[in-house]
């Protein structure tokens, strides 16, 4: 099943033909090797960006030159839904590995939700799952331990993949450096590397050459007091 129509699915059924156009979006998908720009801080985008294969990311640098990373773009994700109403970017998004990638023009995306209700609903759904996501990585940065922090994020990255197709209970391709992961929990590489040969030598998770290997899911989500609820926004 193509990744956006595996994504949106699951927040409430899709008709044949519903299904079909959100695949047609991936027509003309290009292939983008990794550490690229997608779309810079400061520009005007025309039009959404589909990820179709492979990891992406949101960030911002600061005028030192040090980056967090506010997000990540995986299969089936589409960035920026609202980019209609945001006019100047004030972040860029970057491949992070090799990308298959395609571009959705504005009147495209403006025509299939007006067009197809069931797929907007889905489009808003997945966005609501967007802002949770953003909130529990304001409380991962603030509250959690550095160990805490890591393991919290290697559990949302397998949960994410694994709902479109992209994980297995063992683990999942991450293209990931340290420092990658690093600009995200808001730790140096060096706490980095000594929690993940922590988790390594609990005999929970391994992580390198750009693979997460689970050993012990259970533990892992203990580690991180991960519960899965924040990326599937209840619905009335």
């Amino acid at each position: 099943m193509h990744p956006i129509v595996r994504k949106l699915a699951a927040y409430g059924p899709l008709a044949p033909e519903e299904q079909a156009v959100l695949a047609g979006l991936g027509a003309g998908a290009q292939l983008v090797e990794g550490r690229l720009d997608l779309l810079s801080e400061g520009c005007v985008p025309d039009s959404a960006v589909l990820v179709l294969e492979g990891v992406a990311c949101r960030y911002r640098h600061r005028r030192t030159g040090t980056r967090q990373i506010t997000a990540y773009l995986l299969p089936g994700d589409l960035c920026d839904l609202d980019f209609v109403h945001l006019g100047r970017l004030n972040h860029s998004v970057a491949t992070l590995g090799s990308c298959r990638v395609a571009r959705v023009p504005r009147e495209v995306l403006a025509g299939l939700t007006t067009q197809y209700p069931a797929v907007a609903r889905a489009l808003r759904l997945a966005k609501l799952a967007e802002e949770e996501t953003t909130r529990e990585w304001v409380m991962n940065v603030g509250c959690r331990s550095a160990i805490e922090r890591v393991s919290h994020l290697l559990c949302e990255l397998h949960e994410r993949l694994r709902a479109v197709g992209w994980a297995t209970k063992a683990g999942y391709d991450l293209p990931l450096t340290q420092q990658d992961l690093a600009d995200t929990t808001g730790l140096s590489n060096v706490h980095v590397n000594r929690v993940l040969r922590q988790l390594r030598l609990m005999r929970v998770v391994e992580v390198g050459g750009k693979r997460v290997d689970i050993l012990n899911l259970a533990a892992l989500q203990e580690i991180a007091e991960f519960q899965a609820d924040y990326l599937r926004p209840a619905v009335a």
